[in-house]
């Protein structure tokens, strides 16, 4: 039966515009995403189908083109529009921070660095430069390693910081591994980084481990 045929109450779109996209299921979700399914398939049978091919939704949206483009259903138009939606969130949360405090809207923050940064299968190092307002002047990524470490150049992170004339730094970096926990390099370079950037007036206002979860250091009272 096809999708058109099913009591409105329970198609995936009507529901969402009915009540809210947050009561949707994974596979509800992204048979909205998909629109048609296959012959003999419906849009959500095909997703129920790639979520479980996939393993999840999160495996699904981090695959490589060549991966996501193998299964039946998706294809190279899907993965650019796929890519496009998450670019547009990352945009979003980003002009979100930049309007406001980074420090008042901690989830906000934590939010946005975790989906920068969560899937590289590489670590990566970054900062948001903030203003002496504390909102967000610029987002980069600083440093690049392999899966299980980057090298930080505190010299470098000095003459960024004065490049944006920045008045705050948040750092974060990920752990491929997935286990967010602070590792003593980790808290030795912060403190290298503090130290350094205490230097030009400079304040660290926290730093952030991206993993399956999110550990920042200003919780931990590691600052």
């Amino acid at each position: 039966m096809a999708i058109t045929d099913w009591p409105e109450a329970e198609r995936p779109r009507e529901k969402l515009l009915e009540q809210g996209s947050e009561i949707l299921s994974d596979a509800e979700l992204l048979a909205i995403f998909l629109r048609t399914g296959i012959p003999g398939k419906t849009a959500v049978d095909l997703a129920r189908d790639l979520l479980d091919s996939f393993g999840g939704l999160r495996t699904l949206i981090k695959a490589e083109q060549i991966e996501f483009c193998s299964h039946m259903g998706l294809g190279p138009a899907k993965y650019a529009q796929l890519q496009a939606v998450l670019e547009m969130a990352r945009r979003y949360l980003f002009e979100s921070l930049q309007r406001g405090d980074a420090l008042s809207s901690p989830e906000e923050t934590r939010q946005y660095l975790s989906d920068c940064l969560r899937d590289y299968h590489h670590e990566v190092f970054a900062a948001l430069f903030l203003d002496q307002r504390h909102r967000v002047i610029c987002f980069e990524e600083l440093f690049t390693g392999t899966i299980d470490g980057a090298s930080v150049y505190p010299r470098e992170v000095v003459k960024k910081a004065l490049h944006y004339n920045a008045a705050a730094i948040i750092f974060a970096h990920n752990h491929p591994s997935g286990v967010a926990e602070p590792s003593q390099s980790d808290e030795r370079i912060t403190r290298r980084l503090k130290d350094a950037l205490a230097l030009i007036d400079v304040r660290v206002l926290d730093h952030f481990v991206v993993g399956d979860e999110v550990i920042s250091f200003a919780e931990r009272g590691l600052l």
